[in-house]
């Protein structure tokens, strides 16, 4: 029978068609197979990161550890980038679309804890550790990679795999100067990954921006018994530029976050203090309003000056806006979300959650059995300096199920799960929900365009501009004497990449370790 050529047309649409479904059906299938079996990488990485229990700007080992591994698989790794040594970008594959993936991979101070305990128990008293759990975000992030990396070579799939870390995050300190940089121009969509006890996903406006800014007065050294009239007091003017900053609170938004630490107040009583400093974190919901907080800062600084007869002089950390998540990204990472469905816990995980629950007075839910519907994000007082970002490129963030519900963050009890059973349980379905994500948008373009007319809409009456002012660097130095102080003794307890153990079982820890009550 003869066919038109129409006809025949039409019948080659479908059939590719077809098999262009069933080939990504299948694909999805091979990259979660491929990720449970490399499973024993993923916890590596990430028992690696916690047991190292750096601090932002001083993540040395955790970068060169993922940088090392990225690149001996082939991806091309541009270390210290935008001015932080421990920064890179790592590349892998040709073309467009150009997909990121970026997690943060910084510790906090005193926040030391032995994993798998349900109780405080540090490995050394007031060191740093993983008190977010940010140890498993690039363990997720990495696995993602690598298996959409294997399948691109089996393939010959079109398209570029980027992978950036959260640096300094914990400081809102990396992302800004990423951006700053052009490290983020030409994407097409960036996936971020973020440890919780849900497993889910959301858009919308999410949090605030700020401007983390010290100010540093200088004044002049004096005998402070015999001649203090001789001298001028660097400290009184942080005093009172803390004092004044007080004040102004009752004549602020309610919604303002503002909170400050002196970072320098003198050496000794009796001198004159010539230089004292005071840090602070100006938050709000949006760029003009930040930029009015750093403002009234700065008058009430100067303010302080005058009355002290002392100068004062600001340094700019770290500047970011609200986080802003893409609607049509987050329905297709919801769907791999979904279809990849929550860990198994076994009774182990079980005990351990219940157990931590009970020591921390929270309800004893135990652990989650179902993933987390999509949902539209509330503002909330927390910031995250990835918020930068999500005004450049089609952004969405993963929570991924590797910490216990109930825990509170920058706290010892989120130290407990992220280096355990648990922990590497989460990353492998984070890792797996990501490794579906990124196959759908390198193989079905209309997501794409999809995702792209939703960050239009979106931006469309915002330009992005940096809270960062022009010639400023990265503040590298920061938490440097910290890790010079700890690290030598957290090498004690450092993971060992080449014993084939998890961390608890190199510690001896049996899991899980909970109180024995009555």
């Amino acid at each position: 029978m003869n066919r038109s050529p129409n006809y025949l047309c039409l019948v080659l649409v479908l059939q590719v068609a077809t098999a262009s479904a069933q080939t990504l059906d299948e694909t999805k299938q091979e990259a979660f197979r491929f990720l449970e079996e490399d499973q024993p990488r993923l916890a590596m990485i990430g028992d690696a990161i916690f047991s190292y229990s750096e601090l932002g700007f001083q993540e040395f080992k955790g970068s060169k550890l993922l940088t090392d591994l990225l690149e001996k698989e082939g991806f091309t790794v541009e270390r210290g980038v935008a001015g932080m040594p421990t920064a890179f970008v790592a590349t892998y594959g040709s073309g467009h679309p150009v997909i990121g993936l970026m997690a943060d991979i910084d510790g906090l101070p005193v926040q030391s804890q032995k994993p798998g305990v349900a109780y405080h128990d540090p490995l050394i008293e007031g060191a740093p550790g993983h008190g977010e759990g940010h140890n498993t975000n690039q363990a997720v992030v990495t696995g993602a990679a690598l298996a959409v990396k294997q399948l691109i070579d089996r393939y010959g799939l079109e398209g570029t795999i980027k992978v950036f870390p959260g640096v300094a995050e914990e400081l809102i300190g990396s992302r800004g100067f990423m951006a700053k940089a052009g490290l983020f121009d030409g994407l097409d969509a960036m996936l971020d990954a973020h440890l919780g006890s849900r497993f889910g996903t959301s858009y919308g406006l999410t949090n605030m921006g700020l401007v983390s800014v010290e100010f540093t007065f200088h004044g002049q050294t004096a005998h402070g018994a015999s001649s203090p009239w001789l001298g001028r007091s660097a400290l009184d003017a942080v005093t009172l530029m803390d004092v004044g900053w007080n004040f102004a609170r009752e004549h602020l938004r309610p919604e303002q976050r503002s909170h400050s630490i002196v970072t320098w107040g003198g050496d000794q009583p009796n001198v004159v203090p010539d230089r004292a400093s005071i840090w602070y974190y100006f938050r709000e919901f949006d760029y003009e309003r930040i930029r009015a907080l750093h403002e009234k800062g700065r008058k009430i600084a100067e303010g302080a000056a005058l009355m002290t007869d002392t100068t004062v002089e600001e340094r700019v950390f770290a500047g970011t806006w609200p986080f802003n998540g893409n609607k049509v990204l987050a329905e297709i990472l919801q769907a791999n979300i979904e279809r990849v469905g929550m860990p198994h816990w076994s009774e182990a995980d079980l005990r351990l959650a219940r157990a931590l629950q009970k020591e921390l007075g929270v309800d004893e839910v135990g652990l989650p059995s179902e993933v987390t519907p999509l949902r539209r994000a509330t503002q909330r007082a927390s910031s995250t300096d990835a918020g930068d970002v999500t005004w450049l490129v089609p952004y969405v963030r993963l929570t991924f199920p590797s910490q216990i519900p109930g825990v509170t963050f920058h706290h010892w009890s989120s130290g407990v799960s992220p280096a355990t059973p648990l922990g590497h349980k989460g990353i492998v379905v984070g890792a797996q929900a990501f490794a579906g994500t990124i196959l759908d948008l390198l193989l079905e373009p209309a997501h794409l365009d999809a995702v792209r007319a939703q960050f239009e809409e979106d931006t469309k009456d915002v330009t992005w501009t940096s809270l960062i002012p022009e010639g400023t660097i990265p503040p590298i130095e920061l938490n440097a004497d910290k890790m010079e102080k700890f690290r030598p003794l957290l090498a004690e307890f450092e993971y060992d990449l080449e014993s084939g153990k998890t961390y608890i079982e190199q510690l001896g820890i049996a899991y899980p370790t909970v109180r024995d009550r009555p």
